[in-house]
Parts: structure tokens; sequence; C-alpha cells
């Protein structure tokens, strides 16, 4: 059954819909429904069509390239609140990259159609969700820069960083995911985040990293070891 008001609530935070008034968002929401998926279950598959635009209400999900090997490379990870799968959407071309839930998840979902229907009635929105590609463009070309010209122990700090700016302190993603963020081995994350839990900047368990002292993961980050 649909929440309409935790849904509008959900809305609110997301930045794409901040210029949109509550009369605006209960039509956005009228027009969506509720999907649910179970952890580790494909939201949408890489080349496949656009069908939906995707609100992330609940849970979290993340975004994969796979390679020629069907090696999986982490692309993003996105938490309650944001969208994703918006530039295919947006393009209306294929998907340049798969979803999957992380744990279990609960999205809106808003047909193609009908969702550019509402931007043409809406161009505050289209307005923003361009200056949201521009943005997710630019973090794309600073992790290029990072892969690059840093050492890799501070592009294992920055990755750590971003994640944790968007998804809190506990991330939900393995030793492995972090390397293929990073441009590294398994084996160099592995040592790195072992000299993290000396210091007592992490904590983790299995698939989790936890940030215990940011302060610290900051200045891994943003200077040399």
């Amino acid at each position: 059954m649909k929440d309409s008001a935790a849904l509008i609530r959900a809305l609110k935070k997301s930045y794409l819909f901040t210029t949109l008034s509550v009369a605006d968002l209960t039509e956005l929401v009228n027009t969506g429904e509720i999907k649910q998926f179970a952890a580790g279950e494909y939201i949408f598959w890489e080349n496949g069509p656009p069908k939906y635009f995707y609100l992330l209400t609940q849970g979290r999900v993340k975004v994969v390239k796979h390679g020629s090997q069907g090696r999986e490379t982490v692309v993003a990870f996105f938490g309650p609140g944001e969208v994703f799968g918006e530039v295919a959407v947006f393009e209306n071309k294929p998907y340049p990259a798969s979803s999957l839930a992380v744990e279990d998840v609960e999205v809106m979902v808003v047909s193609l159609q009908v969702f550019h229907s509402f931007i043409q009635h809406h161009p505050g929105v289209a307005m923003t969700m361009i200056g949201m590609l521009s943005a997710r463009l630019r973090e794309a070309q600073s992790r290029l820069h990072d892969l690059s010209g840093e050492r890799v122990e501070q592009r294992l700090a920055r990755t750590l960083q971003r994640l944790a700016s968007k998804l809190g302190r506990e991330l939900p993603f393995t030793r492995q995911d972090l390397a293929d963020m990073s441009g590294t081995t398994l084996e160099t994350t592995v040592r790195f985040l072992s000299r993290l839990k000396e210091g007592k900047i992490i904590t983790s368990r299995r698939g989790m990293v936890i940030i215990e002292d940011a302060t610290k993961l900051r200045l891994l980050a943003e200077g040399p070891l």
C-alpha cells in the first residue's frame, strides 16, 4: 500500500525536487507506484531500455558495470532520497550500467512517459536534473584525476570519504568493491584497511566498513600518508 505522506517527505529530501510545491509533489506521487527488491536483486540491467524513473525511499543500491569477462565494477552507491538511473530516462537511451539492491530496498517508480510529461510541465525539475547530471560528471572527472595522479592510499581514503559523505558512517561494500572504485588491487586494499583498523579509523564486519574517526580519514584523503 502506498503511503503518500511518507513518499512526499522522501521527495522533499531529494535535491531534484526542491523547487516543487506540496501540490506538485502530490501530483508526482499519485502517478508513481512502489516496488520492492530483495538484497542482491537487480533493479535494471546495463543496456536495457529505460522504463522507469527511480526514487529510492528505503535501503541502499549500487550501480555497477560488467566487463567483458563478467567482472563487476562498482560505479556508485545511492541511499534514501536519491534518484538513480536518471541519465537513461533523461536521454531515453539504454541504461549505461546495472543497478542492484545492496539490502532490501523500496523504490518509487514513475513510468518513462509519465515522467517526461511531468518535467515538461515543471521545467524547474528539468533544469535541476541538468545541474545534478553536471555535478555527477564533475565527480566522475574528480575520480579520474584521483586515479591518474594520487597515491593509491590517498585514492582509497578519498573513496571512503566520498562514500561516507553520501551514505553515512556504515558503508555496505566489500573490499573488492573498494579496490575497484579506487583503481587498485584487492591485496593493496586489504593492507590499507588493516592500517586504518590499527589506527582506530575504521572497524569492519562482513560486507561492511564503519567509519569511526572521520577527521583522521579526511586528513589521510587530503594529504600524503
